[in-house]
């Protein structure tokens, strides 16, 4: 049950979609969004060439659950895949806490160049989760939904932020969900292989 409301989407962009999506889930609006923005931002085949990214390691610490009052210390570590699936970038990932949660994830990630320097980037991935000492989000299944801003340098490692939502899309009654925000760095993987 949806009980009227989408985690992974709120404030303006619910008012908007939300009449819209109503009865289809969270998962069904993060997935449409997704698509509308790999449509409305599929690269040429010249810009596609110029920023073909390798794949990269990521690691990142920020700050669990911003909207609630169980925080914690959070850390990650992905890999995420030079290889498209169509103008998707796969990547998979694992997420703890001081609070000793753990998350593991796997999912997709739509680079937007903004010029040369910045990249914003919409991902979604699903996961198995638990909680530790930490938040319970009530259910081993848990649904990721994320907005990146990086500086891209020259080597092509990135410096960025994100904002991250943590939910398991009613799939139980206790569905709290959390928030999360990250800085992290990108590390290109044919760096190492040098």
């Amino acid at each position: 049950m949806v009980h009227g409301s989408f985690c992974c989407v709120t404030g303006p962009m619910k008012r908007i979609m939300g009449n819209r999506l109503a009865g289809h889930g969270p998962v069904f609006g993060v997935a449409l969004l997704l698509l509308a923005l790999s449509m409305t931002f599929t690269p040429s085949p010249a810009q596609a060439q110029s920023q073909d990214d390798p794949g990269f390691l990521r690691v990142g610490a920020g700050y669990y659950d911003i909207n609630d009052d169980q925080d914690a210390g959070e850390f990650h570590v992905e890999y995420i895949s030079g290889q498209k699936l169509w103008i998707f970038n796969p990547f998979i990932g694992i997420m703890g806490t001081t609070d000793a949660a753990v998350y593991g994830y796997g999912g997709i990630r739509l680079d937007i160049f903004l010029g040369r320097r910045f990249v914003f980037t919409p991902a979604f991935a699903a996961g198995l989760y638990s909680d530790g000492d930490g938040k319970d989000l009530g259910h081993t299944v848990e649904f990721r939904s994320a907005l990146e801003l990086a500086y891209r340098f020259d080597d092509r490692s990135r410096l960025g932020i994100s904002l991250y939502h943590l939910s398991n899309a009613s799939l139980d009654e206790n569905n709290p969900g959390t928030e999360v925000v990250t800085v992290h760095y990108s590390y290109p993987l044919t760096r190492i292989f040098e």
